[in-house]
């Protein structure tokens, strides 16, 4: 089995490697330190099983699983043991591994995936298209994992642009999409969002606070850059 490791902990990638290196059925074609260079990698290459951490920077390893469309075979390696009932909400999760791993532990993990048909798991990637997000009045439909999933625009807090992918943070729920800032901007209300810096899009209604050059939309502070501050205060409704 073809397999790559995604964990931002030098020292727990070689550890993951070498138990790789136990099991005769397993090949580590790739390491990866950051979720967003595994998504780049597996945009051009099928592989059977991911080693994946879930505390990372920028990308946890949820965002990374909700990106793939048709994800391999996943065996999730963490320290946190709060998320196993979490994980196993995703069909591609096989097992759930809490460090430090013990080699037999490890291998009960790997076996687990016999039982699971790795030849319709694998698909090659679809590449973005502007069918990946769609505005039917009040409401954006968005494609992840081949389902258009429905958010209510006036409900969306902020969008953030990740690398080739998006992050939308509603109300009640987080998407990351395989899309770009500016196509997302396209079918935005312009009287609802304003981007107000290179990697971000705001809906201007969910403002709490401002100061400086930021903004306050619930618990995150967004950076205001300088040539869109002003088109931000004429949007505001100032005594």
């Amino acid at each position: 089995m073809k397999s790559i490791i995604v964990d931002d902990e030098a020292a727990a990638r070689a550890i993951t490697k070498q138990l790789c290196k136990k099991i005769e059925a397993l090949t580590v074609a790739e390491e990866f330190e950051n979720a967003i260079d595994a998504i780049k990698y597996l945009n051009n290459n099928t592989v059977d099983l991911i080693f994946l951490d879930i505390h990372m920077p920028t990308f946890s390893g949820f965002d990374f699983i909700q990106t793939l469309k048709n994800p391999p075979l996943i065996i999730l390696t963490t320290s946190d043991r709060n998320f196993a009932l979490d994980a196993f909400e995703y069909d591609c999760v096989v097992d759930y591994l809490v460090k430090p791993i013990t080699p037999e532990r490890f291998a009960k993990a790997v076996d687990r995936i016999k039982d699971r048909s790795v030849a319709n798991k694998i698909e090659e990637p679809l590449q973005p298209n502007d069918e990946d997000t769609a505005t039917v009045g009040n409401d954006l439909y968005v494609n992840i994992d081949r389902r258009l999933v429905k958010i209510n625009v006036p409900d969306i807090c902020l969008i953030e642009a990740k690398g080739d992918y998006i992050k939308i943070k509603a109300e009640d729920k987080n998407y990351v999409v395989h899309s770009t800032l500016k196509k997302i901007e396209e079918k935005l209300p312009t009287h609802l969002f304003l981007k107000v810096h290179r990697s971000y899009i705001i809906n201007t209604t969910k403002i709490v606070d401002i100061e400086d050059n930021s903004v306050l939309i619930k618990q995150d502070v967004i950076p205001v850059s300088r040539a869109n501050r002003k088109e931000l205060m004429k949007r505001l409704n100032l005594l």
